[in-house]
């Protein structure tokens, strides 16, 4: 029998693999179209929204999150850090530098904030809101922290060709409120 790690990591695998094998331009066009779908999110006007550098063949978050800057929204970027992701003020024309795990942010003299809401990358989801990410825990940490005073709203970004039928949850796994595709943003 399976266990759960290694259904997890088979989900994952088969979930990146589909996301690799898209067509270059749909990717580009798909990250575009995040971008047309901002109003949806309903966020808090003014908010601090954390956002991620695309890595590998990612849904390409920067144009959501112009769009988002163009609402009045503060943006900011993870940072891989000890014990968990600590997040910096993203300014317009801000110089960045590795982050961790092939991501860029700005440097250690930006801001370090706390987001009202998450923009999470990850490798699969389903419809309950359940996510699998890329198995080394960065958000999960981040949120268990981050939440110790109060909810924060998490919005899983990715292609609708990662959704999988069923993502087996696990105690320390916190739901998405809502995933963000090219298909459009549903709440969950």
């Amino acid at each position: 029998m399976e266990t759960l790690a290694a259904l997890k990591d088979r989900l994952r695998q088969d979930a990146l693999l589909r996301r690799a094998a898209m067509d270059p331009l749909l990717r580009i066009e798909a990250g575009l179209t995040l971008a047309e779908h901002v109003a949806a999110l309903e966020l808090a006007p003014g908010c601090m929204v954390a956002g991620f550098w695309p890595i590998r063949d990612e849904i390409d978050p920067r144009p959501l999150m112009s769009a988002l800057r163009e609402r009045g929204h503060r943006l900011c970027l993870p940072v891989v850090s000890e014990p968990h992701l600590l997040f910096r003020v993203l300014e317009r024309g801000a110089t960045l530098q590795p982050a961790g795990f092939g991501t860029q942010a700005p440097g250690p003299d930006a801001e370090q904030v706390t987001p009202d809401v998450l923009l999470m990358p990850l490798a699969a989801f389903d419809s309950f809101g359940n996510r699998i990410g890329y198995g080394k825990g960065h958000y999960d940490k981040a949120l268990a922290a981050l939440e110790r005073d109060r909810r924060r709203t998490c919005i899983g970004l990715a292609f609708e060709a990662q959704e999988v039928d069923r993502v087996p949850a696990e105690p320390h796994d916190r739901p998405l409120d809502g995933i963000l595709t090219e298909a459009g943003f549903r709440r969950f």
